[in-house]
């Protein structure tokens, strides 16, 4: 049976890179993320999206900014003002942190939440986030690896989850509550041979980092490869990112590289990821304030959703 083709969105405002923030974003706060993620639940999104960074050195700072919201208490406060739409986590550095101090967040996070929870996770790219936190950068592909198979019992059903590892060990520990979901869904983050890798072997879906049309196919195949000579059988998520969204004709310079036009046309274009194997789209929307993110947000769900 074909799992349905469905869209989410990674939050504004929550984070500020230069790269993708819009200028509106640098004066909004909790009020316009709180009407973002109400929107976003009554569109039909899927999921709603928060990133994870602990502090920002000096030297990166003009290009990704220090504006990083938490993404557990972000995404518990707007759990509350939501009733359907998934919360997930792109992506939690879950190696800066010890498994059990994650699991004990997220775990509440899914139980608060009644089982929105997705757990992002990602190998991180600041050095100095993991120096400071006394973890090493140079292993932290390895540190990952064994980070979530001990995240994966300690987010299991077990009350004392047991682990031991190289760099964790534990058992006799007790956490509750537990999350409300039986299996919480990992989806990896990153688009190197090893983050694939990764995705494919221990993870439950692939976040890939705004590869281009082209290359996803060759990527997507050679999950399908590890995930079959593995004997992989849990269900599996194939994410894609797309190039930025215009909902109808702009009045505005949007950029070369966004989509825009009539709800149809993009439902067309958006139709070329599925037919690749990608399950769900992460989509994103040019704006120049709020009130037009939102209404760009409403019309994808009522117009161009249907048709996809």
């Amino acid at each position: 049976m074909k799992t349905p083709f469905v869209y989410g969105i990674q939050l504004p405002v929550q984070s500020q890179s230069t790269i993708y923030a819009e200028p509106w974003e640098a004066d909004a706060g909790p009020g316009d993320l709180v009407e973002i993620a109400r929107t976003a639940d009554r569109a039909g999104f899927d999921y709603i999206a928060a990133c994870d960074h602990v502090a920002i050195p000096r030297r990166l700072a003009p290009a990704m900014s220090t504006v990083w919201y938490d993404p557990v208490a972000t995404l518990a406060h707007l759990a509350a003002v939501t009733r359907r739409v998934r919360l997930l986590s792109h992506v939690a550095v879950v190696g800066l942190r010890h498994p059990l101090l994650t699991a004990k967040q997220y775990a509440t996070l899914d139980h608060l939440s009644g089982g929105r929870l997705i757990l992002g996770v990602g190998a991180g790219h600041v050095r100095e986030e993991f120096e400071v936190l006394g973890v090493d950068f140079e292993r932290r592909g390895p540190v990952l690896d064994e980070t979530m198979d001990a995240l994966r019992a300690a987010l299991g059903p077990e009350e004392f989850p047991e682990h031991h590892g190289k760099l964790h060990d534990f058992e006799d520990l007790g956490q509750r509550p537990r999350p409300a979901q039986t299996r919480v869904p990992l989806w990896v983050g990153g688009s190197s041979p090893a983050a694939v890798r990764r995705a494919a072997l221990k993870g439950d879906g692939w976040l890939p980092q705004g590869d281009p049309r082209d290359r996803l196919p060759a990527q997507i195949e050679r999950i399908r490869r590890l995930r079959e000579e593995a004997g992989a059988e849990e269900p599996f998520t194939v994410g894609a990112i797309t190039e930025p969204l215009y909902v109808g004709v702009p009045g505005w310079d949007v950029g070369r590289r966004t989509l825009s036009g009539p709800p149809e046309a993009l439902a067309e274009s958006l139709r070329a990821y599925r037919a690749m194997g990608v399950d769900q789209i992460q989509v994103r929307f040019r704006s120049r304030s709020r009130g037009e993110l939102t209404d760009q947000m409403a019309s994808f769900g009522a117009d161009t959703a249907p048709h996809l």
